[in-house]
């Protein structure tokens, strides 16, 4: 038979075949792992290489070389190109360098990639901050605020949030930054230094009840703490609360000598305590010398308007036509006349605010008196 002898010649090739195709298995496993092989060792390189980078551009950033740090991380995105990481730092060190446009290309990429970086929205708030795009900045603070942080979010958080009341102090909108130390104010907890900080920023935005309570509690944690002496005297102050003021102020001007600020105002409080002829339990002689002394020192305060206004001149005339009176045999047992010539006082204080020469210590703190009852 022809077949038989055809099949007995092509049986070598028959075996053959099963062999070639496991060699060539063989050899196909062992390329693609070796491409495999050297992809990863590739791979590797690019990581180590883009890390080596990315160490440098930290070392320059932390030290203030962003020219520096802008090469380094940029040479480290060419090995490792959509490392968010990297393109935050290289967004910072362009803004080390003015080159807000450039870093905010960068930085509203990685939000739109990531909306909730804590990070990243406070970058792009510095930058609408920084041109006076008041609306982006709040916006970006806010994500920032309530944004997702790597590290010790609360803190992140705090941080953000006092940038923002800076920003609001800076620009003047005081009733937001009020609303903002408010929520600051839960977030402080007991640190004296933080405490005292926050009392400050109440005393910017005008809530000096906030103040006070904020520098009272940072002296309960911190009791030799000059700055909150002096925040705290300077709160009750301004809330007339004078003896408060007085005992810290004291303490202030104790702790630091050369706190001029706090001297001013302790000597300013004392003549408020001691000129205020409507303080309860004052004897009759002495609130009556009292009496005289402020009536004597508006009559000095009105020669000071050196070109008076007509109401200024009638004020002139009231004094004139009283000052015959004003003397202890008149005084004596008549509180209708203490009362006739304090208004006449505090009038002339008022009116003469801001029109005629600087004022004395004695007229600045007849015209806090004045304040002092008429909110009584």
């Amino acid at each position: 038979m022809a077949t038989e002898p055809r099949r007995l010649e092509l049986s070598p090739y028959l075996r053959r075949e099963p062999v070639t195709l496991a060699v060539l298995t063989l050899l196909a496993v062992v390329f693609f792992s070796a491409v495999g092989g050297l992809s990863r060792v590739y791979h590797a390189q690019q990581e180590s290489l883009a890390e080596r980078w990315s160490s440098r551009g930290v070392n320059d950033l932390n030290a203030h070389r962003f020219t520096a740090a802008v090469v380094d991380f940029r040479t480290a995105l060419l090995y490792d190109r959509d490392n968010g990481a990297y393109q935050l730092s290289l967004a910072e060190a362009l803004m080390g360098l003015n080159r807000f446009d450039e870093a905010h290309a960068y930085l509203i990429n990685l939000w739109e990639r990531e909306p909730d970086n804590g990070l990243v929205s406070l970058g792009l708030a510095r930058i609408a901050a920084r041109e006076k795009e008041t609306d982006q900045a709040l916006r970006f603070y806010h994500n920032a605020i309530y944004a997702t942080w790597p590290n010790d979010p609360d803190e992140a958080r705090r941080k953000a949030r006092v940038e923002l009341i800076h920003y609001l102090l800076g620009i003047g909108a005081n009733t937001q930054a009020e609303g903002e130390l408010i929520d600051l104010a839960a977030a402080v907890g007991d640190n004296a230094a933080r405490q005292t900080a926050l009392g400050q920023m109440f005393l910017q935005v005008g809530d000096d009840q906030r103040a006070f309570a904020a520098f009272r509690l940072s002296l309960r944690l911190q009791r030799h703490n000059q700055p909150a002496m002096a925040g705290a005297g300077l709160a009750a102050f301004r809330l007339g609360q004078y003896p408060r003021a007085q005992r810290y102020l004291e303490e202030a001007v104790a702790a630091s000598p050369s706190d001029a600020a706090s001297a001013g105002r302790l000597k300013l409080t004392g003549f408020v305590l001691n000129w205020d002829p409507f303080r309860p339990q004052i004897p009759n002689l002495q609130r009556d010398r009292i009496v005289m002394e402020a009536f004597a020192t508006a009559g000095a305060r009105l020669k000071t308007c050196t070109t008076p206004t007509a109401s200024i001149q009638m004020l002139q005339q009231s004094w004139s036509n009283l000052n015959p009176r004003i003397n202890l045999r008149g005084l004596r047992g008549n509180p209708d006349l203490v009362n006739t010539a304090m208004n006449l006082v505090f009038q002339i204080e008022r009116e003469t605010e801001g029109s005629c020469a600087t004022p004395t210590d004695a007229d600045q703190a007849l015209l806090l008196i004045a304040n002092l009852h008429e909110e009584s």
